[in-house]
């Protein structure tokens, strides 16, 4: 049975999307239906789907930046973008050979993309070199959609102290059950804001996701390297613990 992965941020849009995909395509298992890329990203990787439809702009990682890492998390892996963007995107899209789907997502489109993936799948293999050709076309012809200006500084509790700490002297992020902790060289605050939240108001520039519950500073980092058993691991300038990389994030540190 051929199953797949769905990345929307906008709840109401995703469960919209897996209705219609379950009347067009019923034989598919949607193996999971993620509201992020680093979410996404980490489901590829764990169940390896036939198909990911990914849309362009999601906190974190867009969908450009889930694709590009899938060379190695799951080369087999075909990629139909979801996207809002205008004709000019759309030629893009049709230059490079990829699928996608405009919203809002109609039936017919829908129908017409599900034809396209199963007459592929009977044998039509994936270039590799001609998808990492068309993404980077890609990211160089879609629009900056950022609507405000990354986030400077936040406010953090520490015991009985509300701290004001600039986000340049964050180390990392780290989701905490019901907080997410903030850490500097100086220690910990608790910050009542979840880390899909923050994905959205951080300067991507600045700041990775390197696993589904945390954010690093790319400026705190002294270096990222494998330990003995193959895993990632980020080791900081001003903070003596190390973090773990989870295994699909990899792929985006060594394209950079």
């Amino acid at each position: 049975m051929a199953d797949c992965v769905i990345a929307e941020d906008e709840t109401l849009l995703r469960d919209a999307f897996v209705e219609l995909l379950g009347q067009e395509w019923p034989e598919l298992k949607i193996a999971a239906a993620c509201e992020d890329g680093g979410s996404a990203l980490e489901a590829i990787a764990a169940h390896q789907p036939e198909v990911a439809f990914l849309d362009i702009r999601m906190p974190g990682l867009s969908g450009l930046e889930v694709a590009a890492a899938m060379a190695e998390a799951s080369p087999h892996t075909r990629i139909v973008f979801v996207t809002a963007y205008d004709q000019y995107a759309i030629d893009a899209f049709e230059r490079g050979a990829l699928d996608y789907l405009l919203k809002p997502v109609s039936r017919e489109r829908l129908a017409a993309c599900v034809q396209r993936l199963k007459v592929r799948a009977q044998g039509e293999r994936l270039d590799p070199d001609a998808l990492a050709a068309a993404l980077r076309q890609l990211g160089s012809t879609l629009p900056n959609t950022r609507q405000a200006p990354p986030l400077v500084w936040l406010t953090a509790s520490a015991g009985a102290e509300t701290r004001l700490i600039m986000v340049d002297d964050v180390a990392y992020f780290q989701s905490d059950t019901k907080y997410t902790v903030v850490m500097t060289a100086e220690g910990e605050a608790l910050l009542r804001k979840p880390i899909r939240e923050l994905l959205e108001v951080l300067d991507p520039n600045t700041f990775k996701q390197i696993h589904r519950s945390t954010i690093v500073n790319l400026k705190a980092v002294a270096s990222i390297a494998r330990d003995e058993t193959g895993r990632g691991v980020v080791r900081l300038k001003t903070r003596p613990e190390t973090l773990s990389v989870s295994q699909p994030f990899m792929a985006l540190f060594r394209s950079m």
